[in-house]
């Protein structure tokens, strides 16, 4: 059982990844609206979403250079790397 929660969560390290690379993609607005990136980022805003947002209530953004730069998917990533090989291996 333990395994399989570790594997879920490693699955959810990628689906982080993906959804980190994808909101760069779609924020640097090079892309059409209409692009097949955006609905796939949709998705994965909907699986990680809920798990970054309490994150983001805890750490708010950082503003570097008058960017404001999000640590929460820094934060929620490490901590699952943390859990994932530590507890679940």
């Amino acid at each position: 059982m333990l395994g399989l929660i570790g594997d879920l969560l490693y699955v959810f390290l990628l689906v982080l990844l993906a959804y980190s690379i994808l909101s760069w993609l779609t924020y640097s607005g090079r892309l059409n609206v209409d692009s097949p990136v955006f609905k796939v980022q949709r998705v994965l805003a909907s699986i990680c979403e809920p798990v970054l947002r309490p994150v983001r209530r805890l750490i708010p953004p950082v503003q570097v250079g008058g960017v404001g730069l999000d640590l929460s998917v820094l934060v929620v990533f490490l901590v699952i790397s943390v859990l994932v090989n530590t507890v679940f291996r």
